[in-house]
C-alpha cells in the first residue's frame, strides 16, 4: 500500500540529521572550542550542523530539495519530541516549534550571507557571537569560525549522491 511507504528523501534526510546530532556532541566543540554545555548551546551546535548539511545541498536540483526538506523535518520533529520530554505543554509546544522554525531559517540566512560574502552581512564570527556563543565572555570565535569553514569546505566536496542517499562524514582535525 503506497500510503504507508518509506519516501527516500525523507529516510536520507533522517540519516543525514543523525549524522549533524552526532557531530554536534562531539566533545572537541564543548571542550577545546567551549561551546557552552547547555540545552541553549546543544541547540545552536545541532542548528549549525544542520544548516551546514542544507547549505551544502541548496541549488542542487529537485532531489536534493527533498532531501533538505527530510533533513529539516527530522531536525523539527527531534526538537518537538525534546520539548515534550522536558514537559513543555502541548498547548505551547506549537508556538515554541513556530519560534524554532523562524530562528532556523534566520539563522540559515545569515550564515548563507556569510558564507556568500552579501554586501551588509555579518561576518561568520559576528554570527557566531550572537548564537553559539551568547553571553560567553571572551569565546574562541576565530577557532569556531575555522572549525565552521572546515566543515563546510569537506561538505563541498562530498558526493552530492552519498549526501542524497543519506551518507556522509564530517571532516576531521
Amino acid at each position: 500500500m503506497r500510503l504507508f511507504r518509506k519516501r527516500p528523501a525523507a529516510e536520507a534526510g533522517r540519516r543525514l540529521y543523525a549524522a549533524c546530532v552526532s557531530q554536534a556532541r562531539t566533545p572537541e566543540l564543548y571542550g577545546e572550542l567551549a561551546t557552552p554545555d547547555t540545552i541553549e548551546g546543544r541547540f545552536e551546535h545541532y542548528s549549525l550542523h544542520v544548516i551546514l548539511v542544507m547549505d551544502r545541498l541548496v541549488r542542487q536540483g529537485e532531489e536534493a530539495a527533498e532531501v533538505s526538506q527530510g533533513l529539516f523535518d527530522a531536525y523539527i520533529r527531534a526538537l518537538d519530541d525534546a520539548l515534550r520530554e522536558m514537559g513543555v505543554g502541548d498547548l505551547s509546544v506549537g508556538k515554541k516549534m513556530r519560534r524554532i522554525g523562524e530562528a532556523l531559517y534566520g539563522r540559515l540566512m545569515n550564515y548563507e550571507a556569510a558564507f556568500t560574502g552579501q554586501e551588509g552581512a555579518d561576518s561568520l564570527e559576528t554570527i557566531l557571537s550572537r548564537t553559539v556563543y551568547d553571553g560567553v565572555v571572551d569565546p574562541p570565535l576565530a577557532g569556531m569560525a575555522a572549525y565552521v569553514l572546515r566543515q563546510r569546505a569537506h561538505l563541498a566536496e562530498v558526493k552530492l549522491q552519498d549526501l542524497l542517499a543519506g551518507t556522509m562524514t564530517w571532516a576531521v582535525r
